[in-house]
């Protein structure tokens, strides 16, 4: 069974910093492009990041504007998303997936407020 499970979220002032993570299982992890997309309340799902295999590319959404960090270790079937700079318009549910669109995981929720 394919699973994939984020945490790290959770409530913090703005300019701060959290750092998720996609623990994943049921893949080949090592082989898979991965993605973090996040979703508002009442909005479509938007991406955010994506990493290659074996993490040595990466891409950002504009919004990111070198804020956030994507990265991957391969040992321990992870996928991580460090977010620093933290603003308001970043609350949401963040949630990890597959490059593939496959599968994905339910999300762990960002809330940026003072």
């Amino acid at each position: 069974e394919v699973q994939l499970v984020e945490s790290g979220g959770g409530l913090v002032l703005p300019g701060g910093s959290l750092r998720l993570s996609c623990h994943t299982s049921g893949f080949d992890f090592s082989r898979s492009g991965m993605r973090w997309f996040r979703q508002a309340p009442g909005k479509m799902p938007e991406w955010v990041s994506t990493i290659n295999s074996v993490g040595t590319t990466t891409y950002y959404a504009d919004f990111v504007e070198g804020r956030f960090t994507i990265s991957r270790n391969n040992s321990m079937n992870t996928l991580y998303l460090q977010m620093n700079s933290l603003k308001p318009e970043d609350t949401s549910l963040y949630y990890c997936a597959e490059y593939s669109g496959n599968n994905r995981g339910r999300g762990t929720q960002v809330t940026v407020s003072s």
